[in-house]
């Protein structure tokens, strides 16, 4: 088993590494691959030290079996061919080609049939807060089919890249000793406060990041489940969190709904409000599974549920999503 990380200098393919090495993924050689900025730079993987290469136009990929991508969807669109036209399978993290009708846009948890068609040779990787909802929406999905979705998004930082995460940081610092901070990589300060936009604003009100959740999710899903979003960005380093309500064709009760997420792949039931447990990205950065709590009757709609959900961003929301697209796959050729 021959794999490439493209992007493997960035928050996500540094991701990658940490991933691949805790699963123990079959992976007898790994070649990293970067922009000319990376080109050159050495990271350690298993005991061993790899060069990272120029990505170029030839045939370095040959022979490799899967190239986990993020770089970009300029990147992915533009070394797409180069990528996959020996055959290797390319699982994207970009939003490049998530709405392709040629290239299937899988969680495995909750589509995982979708990766074995793949006419271009390209999976993609969802977006990281579709991810992280569908998870949870997947168990409640078995139990009546799921009319309507209102969501609020808690992003953290590490959803614009590791430069963003240093600056959150930075802001704090720099506040806290009187001086002014750095703004570079959001509209507005991050620190001590929350902006009410992630990605740019479309013709409709919403933004990229909103929409995605709205198409990516009906995608995934295969249904015409309509997702109606607010995205915010939020001090948190880098777990996302979401605030979800749901309608059903039926009434699901909260009972019901703790028993279909106890069993759930991927999900973790955290829920006892008289023990103050619920989930909270402070305590969760780094974990694998999406957690749910705070789940409740929906007030002001009879066949509503709400609840709350966190999730690793860098990891479930990007890496392991990825990197369990490639397991799927790997488990059907045994």
């Amino acid at each position: 088993m021959k794999i490439a990380i493209v992007g493997a200098s960035g928050a996500v393919g540094q991701e990658f590494l940490r991933v691949l090495d805790e699963r123990n993924f079959p992976a007898e050689e790994l070649v990293l691959f970067g922009s000319p900025r990376s080109a050159g730079k050495t990271y350690t993987f298993r005991g061993k030290e790899l060069t990272v290469k120029l990505l170029q136009h030839n045939d370095d990929f040959k022979g490799i079996d899967f190239a986990f991508v993020s770089a970009g969807g300029d990147t992915s669109r533009e070394y797409a061919e180069t990528i996959t036209k020996h055959g290797t399978v390319m699982i994207d993290n970009s939003s490049a080609f998530r709405m392709d009708e040629e290239v299937p846009l899988v969680v495995p948890e909750v589509n995982p049939e979708d990766a074995f068609v793949r006419p271009r040779g390209i999976i993609a990787n969802p977006n990281c807060t579709t991810i992280l909802m569908v998870v949870a929406l997947k168990a409640i999905e078995e139990l009546s089919h799921i009319k309507r979705v209102h969501v609020a998004t808690y992003q953290a930082a590490s959803g614009a890249g590791a430069a963003a995460m240093d600056e959150l940081y930075a802001q704090h610092r720099q506040i806290l000793a009187g001086e002014e901070p750095t703004v570079e990589k959001f509209a507005y300060q991050l620190a001590f406060n929350l902006i009410p936009q992630v990605d740019v604003f479309t013709d409709n009100g919403y933004t990229k990041e909103e929409m995605k959740m709205f198409n990516e999710t009906r995608k995934i899903m295969h249904s015409d489940i309509r997702v109606s979003s607010t995205c915010v960005r939020v001090p948190a380093l880098r777990a996302h969190s979401e605030s979800i309500w749901i309608e059903t064709e039926r009434p699901v009760t909260v009972e019901e709904a703790h028993a279909a997420f106890a069993r759930a792949e991927g999900l973790v039931l955290q829920d006892d409000p008289t023990g103050k447990e619920y989930p909270m990205p402070l305590f969760l950065s780094g974990k694998d599974p999406v957690y749910v709590g705070r789940v409740r009757r929906d007030l002001a709609n009879e066949n509503g549920l709400t609840f709350w959900v966190v999730g690793d961003q860098i990891k479930k929301g990007a890496a392991l999503n990825a990197v369990q697209i490639a397991e799927v796959l790997l488990q059907k050729k045994a």
